[in-house]
């Protein structure tokens, strides 16, 4: 009984998502259903950008809860540059990607620089940049709007989908195939580690949770190829996300950089005392955020077909909220990238939900704002219960 108390405590984010989706698709059955092959690609379209910037939020949180409150208003910025150089200037995409990835690390550099090296408190930092990019992006286009829908390339790459090269009966056969792939990469990496593991002695899950975990995990993903299947297709935002998602999880887990933003979240004094730069690792996680910026900033433009002066909006709030629901410290030292993509999918599911009820946005963000205190204060409870053991 104890070993299932255990489990419920360690996948309670997990369990909590699967009600919620399934008490949205029964209050939305007969209608627009949550679990519509429509609504699963809008889930995906329209939370894209809280995956990917939850992800440098998380390894910004890792460090003494620390945040970046500026990288919706930078987002507004990197897009109204973007869509000057590509509509008024008439240059390529390639080199107005370029662009306006330079000016995003150009600005996580200064982030970087001035919480790092000047020690100054991240929050006040960040909400300078919160306050003076978003004037600065508005400004620049004097409140307009800049449409970019004749640039079809730049479109189809950030808000297309993946070409249905061959269909199986009514399914895109391309959604199908990659769903397979992705269980037989997850099997054989899942039995690969634990074998690894068991060869070196190390302590390792028995051969039948890591076959529930495989089983659970498939049918996941190919429910949602499926769906995906019977609509338009895998999205180029989900393999964006799935992307940085796969690359961040193997530099958190896997990586000596990723130890060490755990390890400052423990003890950052320690840290700095057993060698390690700690500003480096401070300067690296804010110069990455607006890295993981700029990409949500090609995201965000691509799937409005513009940039305007409310492009990023809250979206701040809502990677900090994916990260907490997800499981990530508030103190830091600890979360995952996989934990953060639960809280996100939470989330977004929670809005979507919501909206095909009709539900008031006022109450949206009602219910939203009491998910992420219950989460905040269940991981307060989970850290007594931990330390009482």
């Amino acid at each position: 009984m104890n070993n299932v108390g255990k489990v419920l405590k360690a996948h309670t984010m997990k369990i909590v998502l699967v009600l919620v989706v399934l008490f949205f698709a029964w209050k939305t059955r007969g209608g627009s259903s949550i679990l519509m092959p429509a609504n699963i690609t809008a889930l995906i379209n329209q939370n894209a950008y809280v995956y990917v910037l939850a992800t440098g939020m998380l390894m910004c949180m890792l460090i003494k809860g620390n945040i970046d409150l500026s990288v919706g208003s930078v987002v507004c910025f990197v897009d109204t540059v973007g869509a000057i150089l590509m509509v008024k200037k008439g240059l390529p995409v390639p080199v107005v990607m370029l662009a306006m990835l330079v000016v995003g690390l150009v600005i996580g550099c200064f982030m970087g620089w001035v919480i790092a090296y000047l020690n100054i408190p991240p929050w006040i930092a960040t909400l300078a940049g919160f306050l003076s990019f978003r004037g600065l992006g508005t400004a620049i286009v004097n409140g307009q709007t800049i449409g970019i829908g004749q640039c079809e390339s730049y479109l189809k790459l950030f808000n297309g989908n993946i070409p249905a090269i061959f269909n199986i009966g009514a399914l895109n056969g391309m959604c199908v195939l990659i769903g397979i792939a992705a269980c037989a990469i997850i099997v054989i990496t899942q039995m690969k580690d634990r074998a690894t593991k068991i060869k070196k002695g190390y302590e390792a899950d028995s051969l039948a949770t890591v076959i529930v975990r495989c089983v659970i995990l498939c049918a996941v993903i190919l429910f949602f190829t499926v769906k995906l299947g019977q609509d338009k297709g895998i999205p180029f935002s989900l393999v964006w996300v799935a992307v940085i998602t796969l690359v961040y999880n193997f530099i958190t887990s896997k990586t000596v950089i990723g130890r060490y933003f755990y390890t400052m979240g423990g003890n950052i004094e320690a840290t700095r005392l057993s060698g390690i730069d700690t500003k480096k690792i401070l300067f690296l996680a804010y110069l990455n955020m607006q890295f993981l910026t700029v990409i949500t900033s090609w995201i965000s433009m691509a799937r409005l077909s513009a940039a305007n002066p409310n492009a990023g909006l809250n979206y701040e709030l809502d990677a900090i909220s994916a990260c907490i629901v997800g499981g990530v410290s508030a103190y830091g030292g600890s979360g995952s990238v996989f934990g953060m993509i639960v809280g996100a999918t939470l989330i977004g599911v929670i809005n979507l939900g919501m909206s095909l009820m009709n539900v008031d946005s006022n109450w949206q963000k009602v219910v939203k704002g009491l998910v992420l205190l219950a989460a905040v204060v269940f991981e307060i409870f989970n850290n007594r219960d931990k330390k009482k053991a």
